[in-house]
Formats: structure tokens, C-alpha cells, sequence
């Protein structure tokens, strides 16, 4: 925001407060020049991660321009509980103000634009309308929501009779700051749940889900994320997860901060609503807790849960937390799998070179039967492929001698680009595809990859889907949903299912949400983490580019990859440490290691991909 930096105290820029105004009298608004009215708040330069920055309070006799200006310095702050801005609000609006309520997320920073209607001659009143662009807004679960269209909010200002200082009596609802300050003030975080439809209650059997919130980076992001965390998933994600904290669980009366200790150990003090656990069920919600700190800082390796008395709940390693849920992001795959030039089903070990590739073991592999894409289940031991007509599904063991059996799903769909798409598997060991006939487009889902497929509801749905990839807790999907424009955006859903006993399950995705709305054209997408993805698309206007998205619409930090031409396909471990690897036109398979630039695999391939 044109601030001046000292020991990292932020003072306002006065000069650009005094010019948006022209020469505003200490009368009020009255006397305000036809032109110039319009002014932004310019936007702080990044800091050091390190650095906390802190505005200034209103100096005496600070003019209306230049206390909007200081009150929304203060708004992108380091301080905790808002306690400078606070100072900007008359006593009744700090009172009534809930910074917690919502922070909403602008291209640029806020424009403060003089209100010449209301009261415009008035000594001890004064209007200005901050307006901009939305982008985004985080809600009072820190959930991030991308959003369009404009923003306009009142901020009204009275005069003090005794002091005859300035303040601000309507204050914008919630927090308001320019895109570059929401990303030096806020960083994404992963906090996780179990999936609720886990197959079987044992915890061996639990599966972990990411469930994405931002925490302001400098002000106690450990303790925020626990907070979050013991207040339960965000509302999107809540009817198909579960947390092992009882409901009600908080930190014991008069927590106000956490931090490890010098052994890397965080003890966590809880309130009586989780007294009453057992060691089974604590050491799940150690594993929560394990879980979402290591994705903010590898620092913690060890919680002790305290009950409200002090007394030990129990305490958890790191190392012991996969035992009782697996994650995604550390499932390490086996090998990387592609159709060769001659459609046969084929794997690589060491992802290098093609000297390491082999046909799988099975009929897939056999080339008896022609393919166009394929995909490996999670334990690697079954392969699912779309023959070369792009309308047949097959589905085989990766078993030497194993026979072809007939297809377990047949598309009508005539033209290219009309049958089935590329099938995923989830955790559950089911496999997803999409018919893309234009006559009854639908997404499938096959129980073990087998039986009577089941069609899969998707209310709100609005096109066809024209690409499927389910993560790896089963829980959200990732669909390229093609509309009538043929523009082509990618989405994101959470699956429920309905069971019944004695019934087959109703299943369906849920609550879709838009995760590159960006981007008007998707060709490819993979997930690349347990709430990334990597995705291939054009922006309005532009050429093909490749970029990493979160599931909940905002961006990564971090560079994305590196630029290639002509991309068909993608395929990412969701353990970062392989390499993500590519189908180009121009140079077929390709890998991208990390810090390197694209590699040559084979020119003789297509379709690749990891397991799942």
C-alpha cells in the first residue's frame, strides 16, 4: 500500500490520502473538487515470510481520506486481533465489526471513491464507497470461494463532538484487501477427515481427506489451524467426511497459543468434550491433528492430548499416524503405465528411459486386444482399458495367462471423441468412466470394477462430461465438463453415496464447484497432491498453458511447470516426489523431474498415467 518500512511498521502514505480529495476541509466532505475522486489503496509490497508488518494508528486530526486509507493499511496487518484497525472505528461500529466474518479478495487493491450524494454537506459526516473486482472471498471457515463481478461496499465516517477526530461508524463487512496482500497475508493449509463411507469402522481401514482452508500466515497459523480443525470440516466437505473429535471439542478455557517444544513434541489442551475417549479413538484424533500440522511445518513429530484436568489423553508419533489412516499424497506407486504404438498396455519402473518398458502382465498387455487409454488400480493388480474404438471397456487382472473377458460397459457414441473417456479408479477399488454419447451422456461407476454398472447422479450438471479423475480417498472427484459452447472447465465434486441394506447404493456428485475459472478450455488434468491438481488449458483469448490448481478454486504457491506444447494427456503421482509425466504431440512421452526441464521418454506411447 505505498508504505515506508521502519524495523517493520508500516506508516501510511499521507501525500496519496491528501490528492484522492483534493484540499478536504476539517469541516467534513463539504468542498470537494469535481475531479480526482477516485483513489486506490495501493497494494504492500512482499515481505519477508519471516517479517510481521504492523500499520499505524490515526494521527491527530487525520482528514476522512487518509482514515479509510489507514484503516484499510490495517487490514492487511500482522496484528492478531485487529486492534490498530479497531482504532479507526468509532467505539459502537468496533463493537459491532467482525473481521472473522469473511475476507473478501479483490483484483486490485480497494478503490475509495467519495460519495457526492449522501450528505455530501455535511460538517460532521462524510460517505466513500470502496469498489473493485472480485476475485475470491474466504468465509468464516476459512473456506475459499473464487468469485466475479464487482464490488461496492459504504463506508460512512462521523466526526466526534468532544475529540473532533474522525472515525469510521460503518465500516465494509468483514475484511477487504487487493489480491498481492491476500497472498503475503494468507497461505493455504490441509486440514483432514476420514472419509465417512469407509468400507469397514476398524481404523487400519480409515482414509484420510484434505479439506483446504487459509490461515493468516504470521499471526499464529498453528494454533488457527487447530482451531479450524477442532471446529469440524467446512460446509462443502461435511456430508461425506468425519472427525474423531467429539462435537463441542475446543482448547481447554485460556489456550490462547501452541507451539512444540525443543523435542518437536505440540501438547494440545482440550476441553471436557473429549475427556471421555478411549485410546482408539485418541489416537485418531492424534493422527488429525499429526496430519494437518506436518502439512503447515514439517517441524512437529510428536502430539500429547491433554484433558481439561492436565491429565494425559495419550500421546502419538508421526511415524505411527499411517497405521491408523492412509493418505493419498504418500501412496508411492510402483510404476508408470502407457499404451504403446502398438496399443498394447505397458509400465516403466524407473520413469527414465524406454529401455525399462514392459508389457503388463494379463491380457492387457498381450495386444490381442487393441486400446486407446487405460488405468491401473490403486494396488496395482487390475487394469481397466478402452478399446481402440474408444466404445468398449475392458477390464483384466495384471495377472500372466489371465483371459480377456467381454466388456463390462459399451458406449453408442459414433463419432471421435463421442464413446468413453480415460476410467479412474478410488481407494474403494471402484472404477469411474464417462459416456460421452451425445444422444444420453452419463458418468459411471462400476463396484470393483465390475457387476452391473451403476449411473451416477450429478445435479446441477450442465454439459456433458467430457474427462474423470476420482482422488485418492474416494471422496472427491475431478470432472472436464464440456457445455454447449464446446468450452471445456474444469470442476470439482464430492461423492455420497446412499446405501441401503439389501439395496445397491444411489450415488452421486455433489456440490460441484469450479477449480480453474480461469481457464475456458481444459484439454488435461491429474491430481497431483491430496488438494492439487495439474491442468492443461487455454485462458481467454490465449494459448495452452499448464498450471497447478487447488480443489477449492485459488492458486498454489509455488512456480508452475514448465511450459510444453501440444499437451494430450497428464499424469501425476499425488506423492510430488515423482515426476509428472505428459503426452505431447510433438514429442510423445515426456517427463518433467523436479527442477529439471521436460524430458524425453518415448515417442512411441500415449495415454500415460500413475495408478488410480
Amino acid at each position: 500500500m505505498g508504505a515506508d518500512r521502519v524495523g517493520g511498521v508500516r506508516r501510511p502514505a499521507r501525500a496519496v490520502a491528501y490528492a484522492a480529495c483534493g484540499v478536504v476541509l476539517l469541516a467534513g466532505c463539504a468542498s470537494m473538487p469535481d475531479s480526482g475522486d477516485l483513489r486506490d489503496v495501493e497494494s504492500t509490497p512482499r515481505q519477508d515470510s519471516q517479517l510481521r508488518v504492523f500499520a499505524m494508528p490515526p494521527r491527530e486530526d487525520a482528514r476522512p481520506m487518509e482514515i479509510v486509507q489507514g484503516f484499510l493499511e490495517a487490514l492487511t496487518s500482522d496484528d492478531p486481533q485487529y486492534a490498530t484497525a479497531r482504532q479507526y472505528l468509532t467505539g459502537e461500529a468496533s463493537g459491532h465489526w467482525r473481521p472473522e466474518q469473511s475476507t473478501t479478495v479483490l483484483a486490485g487493491s480497494p478503490d475509495i471513491q467519495v460519495d457526492r450524494i449522501t450528505e455530501r454537506d455535511s460538517t460532521d459526516n462524510c460517505a466513500f464507497a470502496l469498489t473493485g473486482s472480485k476475485v475470491a472471498r474466504v468465509d468464516e471457515q476459512q473456506s475459499y470461494t473464487p468469485m466475479g463481478g464487482n464490488y461496492s461496499q459504504p463506508v460512512h465516517l462521523t466526526r466526534d463532538k468532544k475529540s473532533g477526530q474522525w472515525r469510521i461508524d460503518v465500516p465494509p463487512q468483514g475484511v477487504v484487501m487487493g489480491q498481492s496482500d491476500f497472498q503475503r497475508n494468507y497461505t493455504s493449509v490441509n486440514k483432514y477427515y476420514f472419509a465417512s463411507d469407509s468400507s469397514s469402522g476398524s481404523a487400519a481401514s480409515a482414509t484420510a481427506v484434505a479439506d483446504p482452508v487459509f490461515v493468516r500466515r504470521r499471526v499464529d497459523a498453528m494454533t488457527q489451524v487447530v482451531r479450524s480443525l477442532l471446529s469440524g470440516p467446512t460446509k462443502w466437505l461435511k456430508p461425506a467426511v468425519s472427525s474423531s473429535f467429539p462435537s463441542g471439542t475446543a482448547l481447554r478455557r485460556g489456550v490462547t497459543s501452541l507451539a512444540p517444544d525443543d523435542q518437536n513434541r505440540l501438547t494440545v489442551p482440550l476441553n471436557e468434550k473429549a475427556s471421555g475417549v478411549g485410546r482408539e479413538k485418541c489416537r485418531e484424533m492424534a493422527t488429525q491433528l499429526l496430519f494437518t500440522l506436518q502439512n503447515l511445518t514439517p517441524t512437529v513429530d510428536a502430539v500429547t492430548l491433554e484433558r481439561a484436568d492436565g491429565g494425559t489423553l495419550c500421546s502419538f508419533e508421526s511415524d505411527r499416524a499411517e497405521s491408523v489412516a492412509t493418505r493419498g499424497s504418500v501412496r508411492r506407486p510402483d510404476y508408470l503405465y502407457f499404451v504403446d504404438d502398438k496399443q498394447r498396455l505397458v509400465r516403466i519402473s524407473d520413469t527414465g528411459t524406454a529401455s525399462g518398458v514392459e508389457p503388463v502382465p494379463g491380457a492387457l498387455g498381450e495386444g490381442v486386444q487393441k486400446l486407446k487409454a487405460a488405468a491401473v488400480s490403486w494396488d496395482e493388480r487390475t487394469a481397466a482399458g478402452v478399446g481402440s474404438d474408444g466404445r468398449s471397456l475392458f477390464v483384466s487382472s495384471l495377472v500372466t495367462g489371465g483371459a480377456l473377458e467381454a466388456p463390462v460397459l459399451q458406449s453408442q457414441g459414433r463419432a471421435e471423441g463421442d464413446g468413453l473417456t480415460v476410467p479412474s479408479w478410488d481407494a474403494r477399488g471402484d472404477l469411474w468412466v464417462a459416456d460421452r454419447d451425445p444422444a444420453r451422456p452419463r458418468l459411471w461407476v462400476l463396484e470393483q470394477g465390475g457387476g452391473e454398472p451403476l449411473e451416477v447422479k450429478v445435479p446441477g450438471l450442465k454439459g456433458r462430461v467430457d474427462a474423470v479423475r476420482v482422488a485418492a480417498d474416494g471422496v472427491r472427484i475431478a470432472l472436464v465438463v464440456k457445455a454447449d459452447d464446446n468450452s471445456k472447465s474444469l470442476f470439482i465434486g464430492r461423492i455420497e453415496r446412499d446405501e441401503k441394506a439389501g439395496e445397491r447404493p444411489v450415488v452421486s456428485v455433489l456440490g460441484l464447484r469450479s477449480a480453474a475459472p480461469e481457464l475456458e478450455d481444459v484439454s488435461a488434468m491429474s491430481w497431483a497432491g491430496d488438494s492439487r491438481l495439474v491442468v492443461a488449458g487455454r485462458e481467454q483469448g490465449g494459448v495452452q498453458t499448464m498450471r497447478y490448481v487447488q480443489v477449492d478454486g485459488s492458486t498454489p504457491e509455488g512456480p508452475p511447470p514448465a511450459a510444453l506444447t501440444g499437451v494430450q494427456s497428464i499424469a501425476a503421482a499425488e506423492d510430488d516426489r515423482f515426476p509428472l509425466v505428459a503426452s505431447s504431440s510433438e514429442d510423445g512421452i515426456v517427463r518433467l523431474p523436479s527442477g529439471a526441464q521436460w524430458q524425453k521418454v518415448t515417442k512411441e506411447g500415449r495415454a500415460p498415467v500413475y495408478p488410480g
